[in-house]
């Protein structure tokens, strides 16, 4: 554990309004021995779940700090559990110490001063991330997150195909050439349906090649800049669904799905947002062993996983002791083991001690691409481009 000589401790709150006062780092420590922090985090993954317990058995090892993983359906239950804790005047020793968020979620409370902080600067490892190669570190669905949620887990679209099947140097690598591509291979091209948050990114994916200024994305989807920005995307699809997996009359319903239809050899290209998708295809039999990713040339969409701490957490400093052992080298090297987890870092690896590199070396495995291999991750567009988007796909697609 890194230690600085006084962080910014963030541990006094009176009616939603924060009070802050510097305080060592090693006194946080001390109160937060014996505590227990109830992390709210996603249940319905095995992989997850068991990461999450690895990293209970390690913080109380090291820290006297037990981790109870409370299981999500839905993020969006934490986030309506301090609400109604709010309303019902309950500001200090609230049931929630730690929610894994980000999106909507995490813009939601930030707005309505659901979250204590900001809390970044009161851990050590938050300066190992990356937070300009890495701009969604610090920037969540085009809210800036002002330190009120640390980074946890990065991931990034790519695309999925068989090396035994498909040359990568014949693959398309923008919406252009996508277009040509699916037209040369009819059928051979699907993805989810919109409502599906993979069907939504790969309209969003296109649309930040198709607009003339990317930076409109970045703003909310009024009428005026929606509607000549979906006449460009929609001209787009409309010239590709015909060609698309069973002519685009039908869409798998999610990613699981479409990897099946990969697997079984009905489509050559599948859309992911986890660069380790090949990787964890082989791992789990559910892939060839020939299964590889491609990049984008002019990068991809990329998001941040986070964690906060509610306004009225019962045991902060022990939620500050997760948020930074996530941060470790060694946390963040496990978690982006494909037979882990397999999402990516995010740190700046290329500024960490040279053995602490080594531990991020040893977790490639067959099918993960290499580091730098993805480009520049995109910021995701205003959460209003996605609910648009989706509307007119069902719009047009009910035709």
């Amino acid at each position: 554990m890194r230690l600085i000589a006084v962080a910014l401790a963030l541990l006094t709150l009176s009616g939603g309004a924060l009070a802050q006062q510097p305080r060592p780092w090693d006194e946080i420590l001390r109160e937060a021995r014996g505590q227990i922090v109830y992390w709210n985090a996603w249940g319905g993954d095995d992989r997850n779940n068991a990461y999450i317990a690895w990293v209970a058995a390690e913080i109380e090892q090291r820290y006297g700090v037990s981790v109870r993983h409370v299981k999500l359906a839905d993020t969006a239950e934490a986030v309506t559990r301090v609400v109604a804790e709010r309303a019902a005047g309950r500001d200090t020793n609230g049931t929630i110490d730690l929610i894994w968020i980000n999106g909507p979620n995490l813009a939601s409370m930030k707005q309505h001063d659901l979250l204590f902080g900001p809390i970044t600067p009161a851990l050590p490892n938050f300066a190992l991330v990356d937070k300009v190669g890495k701009p969604s570190t610090v920037v969540d669905f085009t809210l800036p997150v002002d330190g009120m949620a640390s980074p946890w887990l990065m991931a990034q679209v790519v695309y999925v195909y068989d090396s035994a099947r498909s040359d990568p140097a014949s693959l398309p690598r923008s919406a252009a050439a996508m277009l040509a591509w699916a037209k040369a291979h009819p059928g051979r091209l699907t993805h989810p349906v919109a409502s599906n948050f993979l069907g939504a990114t790969f309209l969003k994916q296109a649309l930040y090649e198709l607009v003339p200024d990317p930076s409109v994305l970045q703003h909310e989807a009024t009428d005026e800049l929606f509607v000549p920005a979906a006449e460009r995307l929609f001209a787009w699809y409309e010239e590709l669904r015909p060609h698309l997996w069973r002519s685009g009359r039908d869409f798998p319903e999610n990613g699981p799905a479409m990897r099946q239809l990969l697997a079984d050899g009905e489509i050559d290209l599948m859309i992911s947002f986890n660069p380790a998708e090949a990787a964890l295809g082989i791992a789990n039999g559910l892939l060839p062993e020939t299964a590889r990713v491609l990049t984008l040339a002019g990068g991809s969409i990329g998001n941040t996983s986070f964690v906060a701490i509610p306004y009225n957490a019962s045991h902060k400093e022990g939620a500050m002791i997760v948020a930074n052992f996530l941060l470790e080298p060694e946390a963040q090297a496990r978690a982006q083991d494909p037979r882990v987890i397999g999402l990516l870092t995010v740190l700046d690896v290329a500024r960490l001690p040279a053995a602490e590199q080594a531990l991020f070396e040893t977790t490639r495995q067959p099918g993960m691409p290499p580091p730098g291999a993805l480009g520049q991750p995109l910021l995701e567009p205003h959460p209003s481009w996605a609910t648009r988007l989706v509307a007119e796909w069902q719009k047009r697609t009910a035709r």
